[in-house]
């Protein structure tokens, strides 16, 4: 019964301009083509197959492991060569569920998820979240933001700022070298794509603790581009929050 108040109270908040705009483009579960009652909500079926990641995590990575061998406990790969950053967490595996999610943002330009994201990501990283001074977003080149005309990195790290209540720059940041895409390169090929892509201005971010936002984390190699960057420009640490992770290491299609 409280969450019918609650939800009601929800609609009620949304305003004449909003509930007229939903005459003319219905709102739709964020997994399908069904119609509901607000922005930004999924359908309860298929809301219990998303598949959140919780603990037992990799303390540096966040990757699942396969018991809880404690706090601290770390994967194999980051026993063996420890990333530039010093955490990295992600509210979902990345499943054809989100993969969803995440395309219909970055190729779609779909936003009205943006509030729903930005609370699962405050609730995974939220140790992350806590300890930082600055959000910043991974960067896109320029012309591509052109072409594309958002980023949706950006929107994942203003609405995570808003939810947060922590200050965000979107310029901090910046793609200095056009690559090619990442999708269907292996974890090598996406190193060495990436490797001096990317430049932190330093009075931005000298001296502060910074959480990197991004959508997706696959092999880690945007992340830990973005991470030598923001330490060579004086940053005091670098974790990273992204909607999703890949936690099958041959799943690099995105």
């Amino acid at each position: 019964m409280a969450s019918l108040y609650a939800a009601k109270a929800r609609l009620g908040r949304r305003g004449v301009l909003a509930r007229a705009a939903d005459v003319v483009w219905p709102p739709r579960s964020l997994l399908s083509e069904r119609v509901l009652d607000r922005p930004g909500v999924i359908e309860p079926e298929l809301w219990a197959k998303l598949r959140f990641l919780s603990d037992p995590l990799c303390a540096r990575c966040g990757f699942p492991l396969p018991q809880d061998e404690g706090v601290g406990s770390v994967c194999g790969p980051c026993a063996a060569d420890p990333p530039v950053y010093e955490r990295a967490r992600a509210a979902l595996a990345y499943d054809d569920l989100a993969a969803t999610l995440v395309l219909d943002l970055k190729r779609g330009g779909r936003r009205d998820g943006l509030t729903a994201f930005a609370r699962w990501m405050a609730s995974a990283a939220a140790p992350l979240i806590a300890d930082a001074d600055l959000l910043v977003p991974a960067p896109m080149h320029w012309t591509r933001l052109a072409a594309r005309t958002f980023n949706q990195a950006a929107w994942l790290a203003q609405a995570l700022a808003r939810e947060a209540g922590k200050a965000w720059s979107p310029s901090a940041l910046v793609r200095v070298k056009r690559r090619q895409s990442q999708a269907g390169l292996s974890a090598s090929e996406r190193r060495r794509n990436v490797a001096g892509a990317f430049r932190a201005r330093r009075q931005e971010v000298a001296g502060k603790a910074v959480l990197l936002v991004d959508d997706v984390l696959t092999t880690g190699a945007t992340g830990e581009a973005c991470a030598r960057a923001l330490r060579k420009a004086g940053a005091a640490r670098v974790d990273i929050a992204t909607l999703a992770r890949v936690v099958r290491p041959i799943d690099v299609s995105i």
